[in-house]
């Protein structure tokens, strides 16, 4: 009969894909369905193993469509801090003495399945409470930050109206620093409603990319010392190698530069006088050119007859 309805649906999946169960079950049938029974109990593990070890990183508030490319940018940035666990011990007086975990888009305990991004644990009687959930996030940023905030807390109680708490980390720039000084500034819990944990932490993450693009008078600085050098190596290896000078010789067109400053003379001179260049000049100078013979004016007038 179909044997017996593959038997019996392969005892209902194997109690419903329960490993325990699949195995004592997939031991006890016939050979013909033993072989699927092993394959299907293999697959399930596979599959439980596979959830397992993939840990839940952040979920933004919303539709997963909803989410803008700036906050799926911000998650992606902050991935390397994933890794990292960060803990803050807080005492105030004998009455409050608390533990903060906390861990960047994963749960601070991925065994309890509670999403707790933020954690409170008292140490005095070890109860934890969650300040902040993973898969109620929301990002955003400045210049030099970023501000990640978990909500869908545990409930405050009789503070805040009940609401459910939420964590506020607020991750400053610092260069050269993958993550540190984690620390709890202070709790808001004294309004009616909206109140919050506030954190701070330094990370290079939240920096700013440095400019390493090259402004328009760099590039042409750049190309003309280039262009002075090509021309200062290439014409002396010329001069060297191919036409054999020596001494100053070797420098390319040595006879324009060692005119240089007389065309440059010239040049300014040509441009800056302001009488036409025919024009008898104001002074006489005192160079040997400048003496010649005596006027022939002369003052025998003044002699006695």
């Amino acid at each position: 009969m179909t044997m017996k309805l593959v038997c019996r649906g392969l005892k209902v999946i194997l109690c419903k894909v329960n490993p325990l169960c699949s195995l004592w079950y997939a031991s006890r049938m016939s050979p013909p369905c033993h072989t699927s029974a092993l394959l299907l109990v293999f697959m399930a593990l596979a599959v439980a193993g596979a959830e397992q070890s993939e840990e839940r990183s952040c979920d933004v508030i919303g539709d997963e469509s909803s989410e803008s490319q700036m906050e799926r940018a911000l998650l992606k940035k902050l991935e390397p801090l994933s890794h990292m666990r960060f803990n803050v011990t807080v005492e105030k007086g004998k009455t409050e003495n608390y533990i903060y975990h906390f861990r960047v888009c994963r749960e601070v305990n991925s065994t309890s399945h509670d999403f707790g991004g933020l954690v409170q644990t008292d140490r005095q009687n070890g109860k934890t409470t969650v300040i902040g959930r993973i898969n109620e996030t929301q990002v955003f940023n400045g210049s030099d930050w970023i501000m990640l905030i978990y909500k869908g807390g545990d409930s405050y109680g009789r503070h805040c109206s009940g609401e459910k708490r939420r964590a506020v980390i607020m991750i400053s720039c610092k260069r050269g620093v993958t993550a540190s000084s984690f620390s709890i500034i202070s709790e808001e819990r004294e309004k009616e409603q909206e109140c919050f944990y506030l954190f701070e932490m330094d990370s290079s993450v939240a920096c700013p990319a440095e400019n390493s693009h090259l402004s328009v008078g760099s590039i042409l600085l750049i190309t003309f010392v280039s262009l002075i050098a090509v021309y200062i190596i290439g014409g002396f290896l010329y001069q060297r190698l191919i036409v054999g000078a020596k001494g100053m010789e070797q420098i390319p067109h040595f006879a324009f530069w060692q005119d240089l400053g007389n065309l440059v003379a010239d040049g300014c001179d040509f441009v800056c006088r302001s009488k036409p260049r025919n024009a008898p000049a104001a002074y006489r100078g005192v160079g040997d050119d400048q003496l010649g013979e005596e006027s022939e004016e002369r003052d025998d007038h003044l002699l006695p007859m």
